[in-house]
């Protein structure tokens, strides 16, 4: 069932998808800051660490995948045109935020399986971090666009 705003369509089921797909996401991410934060007080087994950052990066490869398999930017771009470069910035974001969490993944599993010392989950905390700082911009950037569009095809009501 599409439902039309002006003249931007919505798919119902996408958007449900979508937003279950968003729910996860933020609970990994909040699992994620809640687990490093607990390893700062006390030991936490690299297993786990790892497992949610694995977790993690599975998610945000299914989030990307859906935003652009259904076409999320589409509309919008079809609405206001003068958006079509931001929407190709943001989504050509994808493949780089997709490949840092894949490192921060990846040093994990090298860092944590050889020294599980607070030290090194402190480093990969660090990662963790930063990346999680530019995958918030990145969404907020990304809702903006969308909200932007929307207030070009149904107007702000002045």
């Amino acid at each position: 069932m599409d439902i039309k705003v002006g003249t931007l369509g919505v798919n119902a089921a996408f958007l449900r998808e979508i937003k279950e797909d968003h729910r996860e996401l933020t609970r990994l991410f909040d699992e994620a800051v809640a687990l490093f934060a607990r390893a700062a007080r006390t030991r936490v087994p690299a297993r786990k660490i790892i497992d949610v950052l694995e977790c993690l990066r599975d998610q945000l490869a299914l989030h990307f995948s859906l935003e652009e398999a259904f076409g999320y930017f589409e509309d919008a771009i079809t609405v206001a045109p003068r958006l079509s470069a931001r929407a190709d910035a943001l989504r050509s974001e994808h493949g780089t935020l997709y490949i840092e969490l894949c490192e921060v993944v990846e040093e994990a599993e090298r860092l944590l399986r050889a020294d599980n010392s607070s030290r090194a989950v402190r480093r990969i905390a660090l990662q963790f971090v930063a990346f999680h700082h530019q995958y918030q911009a990145h969404d907020s950037a990304e809702n903006e666009l969308i909200l932007t569009a929307l207030d070009d095809d149904i107007g702000v009501g002045d």
